[in-house]
């Protein structure tokens, strides 16, 4: 069975999967595999580009977004035409001949990887460019991982990605859709900020910045680097933290910081 292993940490947002699946199915009809992609309007695979936290402390996370191939797919059960079916190597296709276009998959899809083509009346999405898999003996990847420079997103064998998948994450786990579609370094929460001497004038090199999560009590550790700042990665959502400064005998304490969003605490007097 095949899945999709996409590590984060080496995404650079270059576009190129996203690219690559336009330019494998716009104007390219594989029926019965998948009839042409429209020009706008649907990406295959999307590739999601969220700007986190505040000014001065910004973020950009890339996340690859496609169909999730699931081993219990409600697009499938919700089909009435019968017209999506699971494949032996675990790839979900929509048999453009036989969809309906009643739109009920795209309605059932909890992971947003469905488009409706209004023009042809059917339903679309990934194929995991299957059309290349079955019929040309020289590809054996889709063409967003072939097209891939950082080789952040891969596919292949479930048993071939044991250790990957050991370590890996859902996007989307409340679906519970079983989905064939692994993530490392999915982006967590963060808090940053900087600490200033408001006499001297200067930042604080070296202060102790001590948060804890006021549920679990776990606590995280950083200092401040020559610019004064301090990061806190890998935090949950909707958590309660509370933050200790120290330096040379000089303290100070946030409370109720909470984790709704990535944080950037902006410039905090020591």
């Amino acid at each position: 069975m095949k899945v999709f292993a996409i590590d984060l940490s080496i995404c650079n947002g270059c576009y190129c999967c996203q690219v690559a699946c336009k330019d494998e199915h716009v104007a390219n009809d594989w029926t019965p595999y998948a009839r042409p992609q429209p020009d706008t309007g649907q990406f295959w695979m999307r590739l999601n580009e969220v700007v986190r936290g505040q000014v001065p402390k910004v973020k950009v996370t890339y996340t690859p977004n496609l169909c999730h191939h699931c081993d219990d797919a409600s697009c499938i059960s919700g089909c009435e035409s019968k017209a999506i079916y699971k494949r032996d190597d675990g790839l979900v296709i929509i048999e453009p001949d036989a969809c309906t276009g009643c739109k009920l998959c795209e309605d059932n899809c909890p992971h947003d990887s469905i488009y409706f083509n209004e023009h042809l009346n059917i339903a679309q999405k990934c194929t995991g460019c299957s059309h290349l898999l079955d019929n040309d003996e020289n590809w054996d990847v889709p063409r967003c991982v072939d097209q891939c420079p950082t080789g952040a997103i891969q596919f292949g064998e479930e048993a071939d990605f044991a250790s990957f998948i050991k370590d890996a994450e859902f996007i989307n786990p409340e679906a519970g859709t079983k989905s064939r579609v692994y993530y490392k370094n999915l982006p967590k929460k963060f808090i940053g900020g900087t600490l200033y001497d408001p006499v001297e004038k200067e930042v604080v090199i070296g202060a102790e910045c001590t948060l804890k999560d006021s549920e679990s009590k776990e606590i995280f550790k950083a200092t401040t680097d020559n610019f004064g700042d301090f990061w806190f990665h890998g935090l949950k959502d909707d958590r309660n933290y509370s933050l200790e400064m120290e330096k040379d005998g000089k303290k100070k304490t946030i409370d109720n910081i909470l984790t709704d969003k990535d944080l950037s605490l902006g410039d905090i007097p020591l």
